[in-house]
């Protein structure tokens, strides 16, 4: 059961361009997920689930459909390329995979330093669009900062787990061969190479309050 607040929109995000390091495609998209993946469950960040991944026709646009699949087998499986390209919708035989959603668990660690299971602790997405690869990490809670939602600093939370996070960020980026880029800030907060920005105290030393957008 989860026990976070989670925000609508994302508190940071990452994003890679990989036009050069990889191939653009449905198995190269694959590929790099595992990879990832591989990368992220070292850090207990994300235990791939399923894939969901929406459909399109080149120059019509998107189906309005999308596809879950359930993984039973390790993403970095071959098998998977098969599976996911067998569940194209048969309404829309030239159909082609846009974007890639990778659905897991992940560990976060309590103020006491207990272990916590939460579903889309981190969200990992890939897009195979043929001009190129690209890739998207992003999160959508306040463990990963110094304020929690409410503006409260929760230094053992932090201390808990933005560690994980960064060297996560910095093994990616060795990984892909180029740090990350930092996406566009939202109302939930900044990304930086590193991790999330802590934004400046007020007067009282508490930060902003965010709850009445949860």
């Amino acid at each position: 059961m989860t026990t976070l607040m989670r925000a609508p929109r994302e508190c940071g995000s990452w994003y890679w361009d990989l036009y050069e390091a990889a191939a653009p495609g449905l198995e190269s998209a694959l590929s790099v997920a595992a990879r990832m993946c591989d990368v992220l469950a070292r850090f207990e960040l994300l235990a791939p689930i399923e894939l969901k991944y929406s459909w399109y026709v080149l120059d019509v646009g998107p189906t309005g459909v999308t596809s879950t699949l359930e993984l039973t087998r390790p993403l970095g499986d071959p098998s998977i390329l098969g599976q996911v390209r067998g569940s194209r919708p048969s309404a829309h035989p030239s159909a082609d995979i846009a974007d890639i959603d990778v659905i897991g668990t992940g560990t976060w660690i309590d103020m006491a330093g207990k272990p916590r299971k939460e579903p889309q602790l981190v969200d990992l997405s890939l897009s195979t669009a043929p001009t190129g690869l690209s890739a998207e990490l992003s999160v959508h809670h306040d463990i990963w900062g110094w304020y929690d939602f409410a503006g409260h600093p929760h230094p053992e939370v932090y201390r808990n787990n933005a560690p994980r996070l960064t060297a996560a960020l910095k093994e990616l980026g060795i990984l892909l061969g180029a740090p990350p880029e930092p996406g566009e800030p939202t109302y939930f907060g900044a990304a930086t190479p590193e991790g999330l920005a802590t934004p400046d105290a007020y007067e009282d030393g508490l930060g902003p309050d965010l709850t009445g957008r949860l």
